[in-house]
C-alpha cells in the first residue's frame, strides 16, 4: 500500500512535496515525483512486492508518456503479464504497478475491469493530456479530489488536499446530517463543503478542464439457485485468501475468534504453516475477544500475539481522527490503530475479516427486519398502536431477549422498539435500528444551516426513495453501499496505514461479492442463523461447535472515558456553532438513565468536534 497525490493544471514542485509528504504514514519506504507544466505527481511507497527501486513511482511505460501513479495491489497481475506480454508489452520490472500502466495502454479505461484487487490510481496521458483517476470495486482504498479554479487535485486522503491554499476548510452540512445518523458519512461529498470522494467502481476522466465520471461495477442482487453452493463459497474464499498471500514481507491476520477471521486463518493454513496472528482487547473487559482468539490460535498453531490495551489509550484519539480525515464515531478505531501499532513490529500485510456480515446476513437489524416483514406488519398497525401504551409501561429489561442490547440502552431503547413495531415504513424500522440520531433527534439536537439541512433532506426519505424495498438483498445492498465503505473499510485503511501496514480483506473479493449476490435469502439467514452458508461452509474447517458461536461486540470502554478523560471535552460541546445549546444539556442530564444509548450519541458528537477543533480550527488537541 502506498499514499499517492497530484494536480492537474500547473506545475508547482514545492506543493507536490507537501501534498506527498503528509502521506508520509502510508509509504515509509520511499518516495518520488514527476512534474511538467501541466501535471504534479507524487507518490510515498510501502514496499509489498519487489523491494528494489524498480518498483518506484511514478511509474511509466517503455516510452514515458504514461505516468502512473498507484496505491494497493493486484492480486491477479502475474496472469496479466502473461497476457500483455504477448501482446508485445515490456517489462522492467516484477511489481504489480507495471501491469496497471500496461493493461491501460491495451484496453484503456476498460482495464480496471481486468484487475482483482484493491486499488486507487491515477495515470497521465501525455499525448493526449487525460488524467485518469480509478477506484476499486468495493472501495478498499481512499480517493479523494476537488475541483476548483480550473486546478484538479487529488490524494489518497484528504489532508494531502488541504495542503492547497485554494482548498477552504467549510464543514458540508449535507454530510454531517449524514454522520449524525450512521457516525460515518456514506456520501460521495466529503465533510469539507468542495472536497468529494470518487466512489466505489468508479472512474473519473479529466479531459479539457472536464470531468466526465463513469460506474465500472455495481452490486445487483439477482437470486438464483447454485448446486454445490457451500462447497463453491469454500473453493471461492480459499483461492481469494491464497491470492492475498502474495508478498515480499511478513504477514499475519487480525484474529478477533469469531467464524469470519477465524475462517481465514483456517484458509490460510492450506498455503503456510507459519502464520502470525494478532489480537487485541481492553484489560480487565468483560467477554473480550481474547480467550476466542486463543482458542483459535492454539487449534491452527499460530504464531499468535496478545495485545492488551488500557483505558488510558484515549489519549491516542486526537491522533486517529487526524489520520481518519473525516469524523468516525466507531470507538473500535482505538483498538484497531493500537493493535496496527503492534503488529507492525512484525508484520507489513494484514488479513482482516471485514466485508463477510455484509454478504452473508451476519448483522440483527436484518434478522428483525425479516421478522419485522414476515411477521409484524400482518398484525393490523391499529392494534399494535394499542399495544405500544401496554409496552411503554414494562421495564424496559423484559424486552432485552428481543433486542439483545434493550437492557442497557434504557428507556430511550423501548422508545426506539416501540417505533419499530408500530411502523408499515420499512426505513423508519431499518432506522429506529441503525440509527444514532433519527431526524426527530436531529431537528432537535442541531441549529443553524445544519438544521436546515436536516430538516430540507432528512436522511430517511433519502434512504427510502433509494433502497425502496428493504427486503433482506435490499438491505445487504444499503449495508454494502452505506456502511462498509466509509465506516469498516475506512477504519481499517486508515488505522493500519497510520503505521504503514497494508490490510487485505478476503471476503471482499469482487468474485465472492458477486457470487453471495446470487444467493437466496435462505442461504444467508436460515430462520434466525446468521451466515448460515459461510458457517456451513466453514463447518468441518474449524474447532467443533466454533463456525456456529454467536457474534461477539467488542467492548470499549465508552462510559469510563465520557465520565473521565473525555469529560472536559463533554462540556465543550455546547460551543460547538453546530449543535444545539439545550440538546446537548439534555443529552448529558440523560446520559445518567440510559447510558449505553445517550453514551453513543455523545460519543458521535465528541468525535465531529474533535475533528472540528484540528481541521477546520486548526487547533493541536491533547488529551
Amino acid at each position: 500500500m502506498c499514499g499517492i497525490a497530484g494536480f492537474y493544471g500547473f506545475e508547482d514542485k514545492k506543493l507536490i512535496r507537501q501534498m506527498t509528504s503528509l502521506l508520509q504514514h502510508r509509504g515509509p519506504d520511499q518516495h518520488n515525483y514527476y512534474t511538467d507544466s501541466t501535471i504534479c505527481l507524487g507518490h510515498r511507497r510501502l514496499s509489498i512486492i519487489d523491494l528494489s527501486k524498480d518498483g518506484m513511482q511514478p511509474m511509466s511505460n517503455e516510452d514515458g508518456s504514461h505516468q502512473l501513479i498507484f496505491n494497493g495491489e493486484i492480486y491477479n497481475y502475474k496472469e496479466l503479464r502473461t497476457l500483455l506480454e504477448q501482446e508485445g508489452h515490456r517489462f522492467k520490472s516484477k511489481t504489480d504497478t507495471e501491469v496497471i500502466v500496461h493493461a491501460y495502454e491495451e484496453y484503456g479505461e476498460q482495464c480496471v475491469t481486468k484487475f482483482n484487487g484493491c486499488f486507487a490510481f491515477a495515470i497521465y496521458n501525455m499525448n493526449t493530456k487525460t488524467l485518469f483517476l480509478a477506484r476499486d470495486r468495493l472501495g478498499i482504498k481512499p480517493l479523494y479530489y476537488t475541483h476548483i479554479n480550473g486546478n484538479f487535485y487529488f490524494a489518497s486522503e484528504i489532508k494531502s488536499l488541504l495542503a492547497s491554499d485554494e482548498v477552504t476548510r467549510t464543514v458540508n452540512p449535507e454530510a454531517l446530517n449524514n454522520y449524525l445518523s450512521f457516525y460515518a458519512n456514506p456520501l460521495p461529498e466529503t465533510m469539507f463543503k468542495t472536497i468529494f470522494k470518487l466512489l466505489p467502481g468508479h472512474t473519473l476522466t479529466l479531459k479539457n478542464n472536464k470531468i466526465h465520471i463513469t460506474k465500472y461495477w455495481d452490486i445487483t442482487m439477482k437470486p438464483i439457485k447454485t448446486p454445490d453452493s457451500q462447497k463453491h463459497l469454500y473453493t471461492l474464499l480459499k483461492d481469494s485468501v491464497g491470492k492475498r498471500l502474495m508478498s515480499d514481507v511478513p504477514l499475519g491476520v487480525y484474529l478477533s475468534g469469531g467464524v469470519d477471521s477465524s475462517s481465514i486463518v483456517s484458509l490460510m493454513t492450506h498455503f503456510s504453516d507459519n502464520i502470525k496472528t494478532f489480537s487485541v482487547g481492553f484489560e480487565n473487559a468483560k467477554g473480550s475477544e481474547l480467550s476466542r482468539a486463543k482458542i483459535m490460535a492454539n487449534h491452527f498453531n499460530t504464531d499468535h500475539t496478545e495485545i492488551h490495551i488500557g483505558t488510558d489509550s484515549i489519549k491516542h484519539l486526537p491522533k486517529i481522527v487526524w489520520h481518519q480525515d473525516e469524523p468516525m464515531g466507531d470507538p473500535t478505531s482505538i483498538p484497531t490503530y493500537l493493535l496496527s501499532k503492534e503488529a507492525t513490529k512484525k508484520v507489513t500485510v494484514v488479513l482482516t475479516g471485514e466485508g463477510a456480515d455484509e454478504q452473508f446476513a451476519g448483522y440483527e437489524q436484518e434478522k428483525f427486519m425479516v421478522l419485522h416483514q414476515k411477521y409484524v406488519q400482518k398484525v393490523p398497525l391499529s392494534l399494535r398502536k394499542s399495544l405500544s401504551i401496554i409496552f411503554q409501561k414494562i421495564p424496559s429489561r423484559y424486552y432485552a431477549q428481543f433486542f439483545s442490547y434493550m437492557d442497557s440502552l434504557g428507556e430511550e431503547g423501548k422508545r426506539r422498539l416501540i417505533e419499530f413495531i408500530t411502523t408499515n415504513n420499512n426505513t423508519k424500522a431499518l432506522l429506529s435500528m441503525v440509527s444514532i440520531f433519527t431526524d426527530k433527534e436531529k431537528v432537535e439536537a442541531t441549529k443553524g444551516s445544519l438544521r436546515q439541512e436536516v430538516v430540507t433532506n432528512p436522511v430517511g426519505k433519502r434512504i427510502h426513495e433509494t433502497y425502496k424495498n428493504t427486503a433482506l438483498n435490499k438491505l445487504l445492498i444499503f449495508e454494502n453501499k452505506e456502511l462498509l465503505t466509509e465506516n469498516l473499510l475506512m477504519k481499517v485503511d486508515k488505522n493500519t496505514m497510520a503505521h504503514g501496514i497494508e490490510a487485505r480483506v478476503p471476503f471482499l473479493d469482487h468474485r465472492v461479492v458477486e457470487f453471495a449476490s446470487t444467493l437466496p435469502q435462505r442461504e444467508k439467514l436460515k430462520g434466525m442463523k446468521d451466515k448460515y452458508i459461510l458457517r456451513k461452509a466453514m463447518e468441518h474447517h474449524l474447532p467443533y461447535k466454533r463456525h456456529a458461536q454467536k457474534k461477539q461486540r467488542f467492548f470499549v470502554p465508552i462510559d469510563h472515558w465520557l465520565k473521565d478523560e473525555l469529560q472536559p471535552l463533554v462540556e465543550e460541546l455546547s460551543s460547538n456553532p453546530h449543535f444545539n445549546k439545550e440538546y446537548i444539556q439534555k443529552l448529558k442530564t440523560n446520559y445518567t438513565k440510559s447510558p449505553l444509548f445517550y453514551g453513543r450519541q455523545m460519543w458521535t458528537l465528541l468525535n465531529f468536534h474533535l475533528w472540528y477543533k484540528q481541521f477546520i480550527e486548526q487547533e493541536k488537541v491533547i488529551l
